[in-house]
């Protein structure tokens, strides 16, 4: 009977706490994806890794890849870095490991009013070993630009459902 006193008292406690899910619904307030669904995804320049990004956006936004309709449009710039951080202390001093480094800085724009309500910067870091083979090595990175895609398109998600609580 105690135990049932003290979980009703908890329950009544945090009912009154003020926290809210970021992406559900509350009441009348439809949440984040009815806003992220209004959203418009332009193409990235940088071919793959760009295209990587955009589709994932999409994916986790359930946002619109046609700017028709749309009330908000995010456009991203991506810059990529790839260097040589470990050398083997042999006589060859050959490569062992590569660093990668993924910037994506994106702005959203409003479209009736061309103008831009927030913007923002993600940096993802990633580092791969050099295989034997120069085709392992190239697979990779390419699965360590797919998961630094996936990680910034994650913050970004992120930044936007934060920055859209705010304004309420």
């Amino acid at each position: 009977m105690t135990r049932v006193v003290l979980l009703c008292l908890c329950a009544l406690a945090l009912s009154a706490c003020g926290f809210r899910p970021l992406y559900g619904t509350l009441g009348a307030d439809p949440g984040a994806q009815v806003v992220f669904s209004s959203i418009y995804v332009e193409p990235i320049a940088n071919e793959v890794t760009g295209y990587e990004l955009r589709n994932t956006l999409i994916s986790l936004l359930h946002a619109s890849d046609r700017l028709e309709g749309s009330r908000y449009k995010l456009t991203m710039t991506l810059h990529e870095k790839r260097e040589g951080v470990a050398i083997a202390a042999d006589a060859n001093a050959t490569l062992t490991r590569y660093g990668y480094t993924m910037e994506a800085t994106y702005q959203l724009t409003d479209v009736k009013t061309d103008t831009v309500i927030t913007k923002g910067n993600e940096i993802e870091r990633a580092g791969y070993d050099v295989a034997a083979s120069p085709y392992a090595t190239e697979v990779t990175l390419q699965d360590e630009r797919r998961r630094a895609a996936q990680d910034v398109a994650e913050h970004v998600r992120l930044d936007l459902g934060v920055f859209f609580a705010q304004r309420k």
